[in-house]
């Protein structure tokens, strides 16, 4: 299937909600026919030149602004994950025929996903955040909504949306959360240290 691409310093994830600043003429042109069309557009990840070769759907949801110099603010919903199998760029904006790509059998084990749950719970505790459980009931596909703020690298996100099943998603967070929890909490206790006292006391 030949579809519209968006490179973008980013990783969207199925069944995600993200609004995006459309600006160049380019995308601005892609997305006035995928609104018209009703047709979805891939995002892509860029980072350092280098464009991802998995990617993401998008449809958009709604315009949420429109501007007198034709930029637009959109909100889109992720889709369906694809891998792009060639590149067309005989269009204003990039083209691709993708393959579209099936999650594995693997259902994650119970424990596994309680305990990804109560890392992720833990870590926006650390943060200060507001938690809602009903975050975690919102889709059968944990690993994508925890992976949106476990404090993962954009390499690292990355890597979540081409792992192929659930489970191994939910065992890749398991073991980032591990390591990635303790060094936040090391952190927030040297900055309440420093809030607390004015000043480090070193010692032997």
């Amino acid at each position: 299937m030949r579809l519209p691409l968006f490179p973008l310093g980013v990783v969207l994830y199925p069944s995600e909600l993200m609004p995006l600043h459309i600006y160049e003429s380019r995308y601005r042109t892609m997305t006035a026919r995928c609104l018209d069309e009703d047709a979805p557009f891939g995002v892509l990840c860029t980072e350092d030149g280098k464009m991802a070769e998995v990617g993401c759907t998008a449809r958009i949801s709604r315009v949420l602004q429109r501007y007198t110099d034709g930029r637009l603010d959109i909100l889109v919903s992720g889709g369906q994950r694809f891998e792009v199998l060639a590149l067309y760029d005989n269009r204003a904006y990039l083209t691709g025929d993708v393959h579209y790509l099936e999650d594995g059998s693997r259902i994650p084990k119970p424990a596994d996903v309680e305990r990804v749950i109560a890392q992720h719970i833990r870590l926006l505790e650390i943060a200060g955040r507001k938690i809602r459980p009903s975050l975690y009931r919102k889709s059968d596909v944990i690993s994508y909504i925890i992976a949106r703020s476990a404090g993962l690298t954009l390499n690292q996100k990355q890597q979540v949306l081409e792992i192929p099943d659930e489970q191994a998603r939910v065992e890749f967070l398991i073991r980032h959360l591990e390591v990635f929890i303790p060094r936040v909490e090391q952190t927030q206790a040297l900055r309440q240290k420093i809030q607390s006292n004015g000043h480090l006391e070193l010692g032997d």
